[in-house]
């Protein structure tokens, strides 16, 4: 993302994982930890979208940190539909985010990922913040946002949205009565409107 970027490796549940940090020029508030889209549909950690996220999360004054998922990259090992990529992002926080305000953020299958860290560690840290974006609720089962999270919670979502239809991530937030801000005449990555997806994400944060 700069020249700043740190390029790194730690021991995964499957092997080596291969993990990008960006960090603010002052004393962080915490780690924000971000998953990316779907490893067999050409998803990686610097994705345009988990890029902007990771933008935001350093402006709002977090250490971003993006990883790639087993089989990605650099990443040792082999697509496991959501189970593997789940125990990837847990290690990940147990390695870089031990302790401290904790901020979960992901995109797509990396939404759908990061539901169900969030819905498993929400009891044990302080989740400060949790970013879902383009949530894949029309592909996987998205955990529910636990009711202490959802004053801390942002689900953005593209009006057209043609890979992720909103009706099924609306079916998802409906019975949780969790609101999802809607970006008019988005799509799925959001072209043409990244600018003002950091800068929802960075009011969230800041709020």
């Amino acid at each position: 993302m700069n020249a700043q970027t740190e390029h790194l490796s730690q021991a995964g549940p499957a092997g080596t994982l291969e993990l990008l940090i960006d960090r603010p020029a002052s004393a962080p508030v915490g780690t924000a930890v971000l998953s990316h889209p779907h490893p067999l549909h050409g998803g990686t950690m610097t994705n345009k979208v988990v890029q902007t996220l990771a933008r935001a999360c350093v402006l709002a004054g977090w250490n971003a940190v993006r990883f790639n998922f087993r089989g990605v990259g650099r990443s040792v090992g082999v697509y496991d539909e959501g189970r593997g990529e789940l125990s990837d992002l847990l290690s990940v926080i147990d390695a870089q985010a031990p302790d401290g305000p904790l901020c979960l953020a992901g995109f797509s299958f990396g939404a759908f990922v990061t539901s169900h860290a969030a819905a498993q560690l929400h009891s044990q840290r302080d989740i400060q913040r949790l970013v879902l974006v383009g949530t894949a609720a029309s592909r996987f089962d998205v955990a529910q946002v636990p009711p202490e999270l959802h004053l801390r919670s942002l689900v953005v979502h593209g009006e057209q949205d043609d890979t992720v239809p909103l009706a099924s991530v609306m079916d998802w937030a409906r019975p949780q009565t969790l609101p999802v801000l809607v970006v008019p005449g988005g799509g799925h990555f959001f072209h043409g409107q990244l600018p003002l997806l950091r800068e929802l994400v960075l009011r969230h944060l800041r709020a």
